[in-house]
């Protein structure tokens, strides 16, 4: 089975409840290349509760995708609670949603810019009165067997807030 057939079940339950709500989300995706979008894709009709999203992979991409004034991240790091938190606002926001999820980390087998250590990743979630971040080191350099796990991590934050608010 490939990645994407198996997230689809649980982007089909995501997508179930945000369209029971009437309510939608946008996603940053960042060392996750595109998977939490695209599994969330997966589910037909995604138009109503998908907005949009990016992938967050540059200072330029952040600056375009968040429209954030650079002092916004002062003192912040990435593959922090803080810079996820922050981004997921900040997509939420700038896409007019109700769900915003942002992923921040380093895949590995290169060095991160900022020397987060590879197979860290933070998931950040914000939604009508509900912030929740979760971390998780997979403790492996594998690019993409860690961009795998921080989607899967991704999607069961999504999926546990939405469940938590229901």
């Amino acid at each position: 089975m490939n990645v994407l057939q198996d997230l689809h079940p649980q982007a089909i339950r995501i997508a179930d409840m945000l369209k029971q709500r009437g309510e939608k989300v946008a996603v940053a995706d960042g060392a996750t290349g595109g998977l939490i979008g695209a599994a969330l894709l997966t589910v037909p009709g995604a138009l109503k509760f998908y907005v949009g999203g990016g992938i967050v992979y540059s200072f330029k991409a952040r600056d375009v995708l968040f429209d954030l004034p650079r002092d916004a991240y002062t003192g912040m790091r990435s593959a922090t609670e803080e810079y996820a938190l922050l981004q997921a606002h900040a997509i939420r926001d700038r896409l007019g949603a109700e769900w915003g999820i942002a992923e921040s980390g380093s895949a590995g087998s290169s060095k991160h810019p900022m020397g987060i250590a590879s197979g860290r990743s933070v998931t950040a979630v914000a939604g009508p009165d509900l912030e929740r971040t979760a971390v998780i080191e997979t403790g492996s350099d594998d690019r993409i067997e860690n961009m795998v796990a921080f989607t899967r991590n991704a999607l069961s934050v999504l999926e546990q807030s939405l469940a938590s608010t229901a």
